[in-house]
């Protein structure tokens, strides 16, 4: 089997090798790299990693299982967590998320049909004072109301079509 993250990105990859002693050491940030490529860390990229690092597949699999910032099932293209815990949810955390979930017609930790965007429910992201917020794909958005909100989710759609049209 080709390693396709390997050849695509040789440069990245090597770059995080070069930072350690050991190839092992570099499993984190190549997890990363297989989860961009495959939207998720799929069989094949599991294997990819573990053959870069020369590691067993199980392994890699197990690091993958214990941190909750990797995905091991499919998900939107845009990974958005939203806080709801206590302090949240009294700045209005909850009803902007139940907005949210209508908004975009799914439930609790679904996915949009068109596989654009996930939205799960979390427990702190330290953010309490910005609430209502939410981490997309590692990234923070503060003081938000369905307004920000929709205008965040119309530029996340056509960054994903831009993607999608983009020969890759």
């Amino acid at each position: 089997m080709a390693n396709t993250l390997a050849e695509k990105y040789a440069e990245r990859i090597q770059h995080h090798l070069s930072k350690y002693p050991d190839k092992r050491s570099a499993v984190m940030p190549l997890l990363y790299i297989a989860q961009e490529e495959y939207g998720w860390l799929s069989p094949q990229g599991i294997e990819e990693v573990a053959e870069l690092c020369d590691m067993d597949p199980t392994q890699v699999k197990s690091i993958a299982g214990f941190y909750t910032m990797y995905r091991e099932q499919p998900k939107g293209k845009f990974w958005l967590h939203v806080c709801t815990d206590l302090p949240c949810a009294l700045k209005g955390a909850e009803t902007f998320y139940a907005d949210l979930l209508a908004h975009l017609g799914i439930e609790d930790g679904g996915t949009t049909e068109d596989g654009t965007f996930t939205v799960e429910h979390v427990m702190c992201l330290a953010a309490c004072d910005r609430a209502p917020m939410l981490q997309c794909n590692f990234h923070f958005h503060e003081h938000l109301d369905m307004d920000k909100m929709r205008e965040l989710l119309d530029q996340w759609r056509k960054e994903a079509e831009a993607y999608a049209n983009k020969d890759v």
